[in-house]
């Protein structure tokens, strides 16, 4: 379990021992101009009740430990680590942990002018809103993702708002060219997806097959991988590759340990696929991408760990 799961956990165990319910806190990390940046955690679970909230900023949330439900007027959704909540100023909505308890999430929130901008310089046209409540861990997302989660476990030389500027000009782009079905699945389904990705999270190096992953849910190979698929958006074969290929990202960019050492504790038995996989999903070796961290953090002021 990584160091962000980690601190999850024990927010979680605190409120237990407390006897109180759960809530989300907040955690101001930057700030500038129309644009701010908050680390996020919930401890609420199946006990609590949700309630409806209401976005005052355009809101994008990466999910980085947990899960949850998230409803808005746009549809509802299932968030999972990787994956982008997106609030329009103005909606209503409500966040329920119906299958689990606590989700950890770093969320940047744009003044409208800000915003429209970006909107803008990504292209888009009409009203200035996402046409989706959520965006599924994807690939063009997951060097960004991967910062994020870094910095908010305390990496050096995170460029805040260079990382809201990107993760809004992407967000609008590729939710522009998503349709969106909210057809409703069994109750159960959703509960049993829930703790597949839940096991995953917390042992991504363990044994994540397809088989296994049924197995445990109780649900047919077949039936568990098209459940999944449906709610993540993507494939358990997919989900599982990018929750290692993350966890990967934030160790080399906040540990000095061996990149081979790092490749095989999450999960991978080949250094050449490590390799290959990492630079097909960041668009740099592991070395480089180290080395490029490093160069960023520098350039702040700050030192990162030694790489090997």
């Amino acid at each position: 379990m990584g160091k962000i799961a980690v601190a999850l956990q024990e927010a979680l165990k605190h409120r237990r021992e407390r006897g109180e319910a759960g809530r989300a806190v907040g955690r101001s990390i930057a700030a500038g101009q129309g644009w701010s940046v908050a680390d996020v955690t919930c401890t609420s679970g199946p006990q609590d009740r949700s309630f409806e909230e209401r976005h005052t900023r355009t809101t994008i949330a990466i999910v980085l430990a947990g899960s949850f439900q998230y409803r808005s007027p746009l549809g509802s959704g299932f968030m999972a680590p990787g994956s982008l909540l997106l609030g329009n100023a103005g909606h209503c909505y409500e966040c329920g942990h119906r299958h689990g308890e606590g989700d950890r999430c770093v969320a940047f929130y744009f003044q409208p002018d800000y915003f429209e901008r970006l909107r803008a310089d990504a292209g888009a046209r009409g009203a200035n809103r996402f046409p989706v409540p959520r965006l599924p861990p994807l690939r063009p997302l997951a060097a960004l993702v991967a910062r994020a989660a870094a910095g908010a476990i305390g990496a050096p030389g995170v460029p805040w708002e260079d990382v809201g500027v990107r993760l809004a000009v992407y967000a609008v782009r590729l939710a522009a060219g998503l349709s969106w079905d909210d057809g409703a699945l069994p109750s159960h389904a959703e509960a049993r997806v829930t703790r597949a990705v839940r096991a995953i999270d917390d042992r991504p190096d363990g044994d994540t097959s397809l088989g296994t992953l049924a197995r445990e849910s109780g649900l047919s190979p077949y039936h568990f991988l098209r459940t999944f698929e449906r709610l993540t958006g993507v494939t358990p074969h997919q989900y599982v590759l990018r929750a290692r290929l993350r966890a990967a990202a934030t160790r080399l960019a906040t540990e000095a340990g061996r990149v081979i050492d790092v490749a095989l504790d999450s999960g991978f038995e080949d250094i050449s696929n490590f390799n290959r996989a990492f630079r097909t999903e960041f668009g740099a070796s592991p070395r480089a991408y180290r080395r490029g961290y490093a160069a960023r953090a520098a350039s702040y002021g700050s030192a990162p760990p030694k790489a090997r």
